[in-house]
């Protein structure tokens, strides 16, 4: 996650609360929307930007988990994102999102 969008959401996470926020994520590989729902939630990792060593708590996920799939209408989702379902391992990367929301949110 770049830094612009990390203090984004760290700006976000002041203005309304970590309880009033989600973060939906649309990473193609599970190691890399990993490290994105690792940053939004126990901090960046790399210790790199705006997140280093802060626990927003955040809860991420993933545009193929079914919390946030169903919640799309169902023409926008099959214009913008079933094509991917196709081509990636979707069950790889729910996982490891699940993993990390799991393992740091509050």
């Amino acid at each position: 996650m770049d830094l612009e969008n990390q203090q984004r959401i760290k700006d976000l996470t002041d203005k309304y609360g970590n309880q009033n926020l989600i973060v939906v994520l649309g990473g193609a590989e599970a190691e890399a929307s990993g490290l994105a729902a690792e940053t939004v939630s126990n901090g960046d990792p790399t210790f790199a930007g705006p997140l280093a060593g802060v626990q927003l708590g955040l809860k991420a996920y993933h545009i193929f988990e079914d919390e946030i799939k169903n919640d799309v209408a169902p023409e926008v989702y099959e214009e913008h994102i079933s094509m991917m379902e196709m081509v990636l391992d979707v069950d790889e990367v729910i996982k490891e999102v699940k993993s990390i929301r799991e393992q740091y949110t509050r």
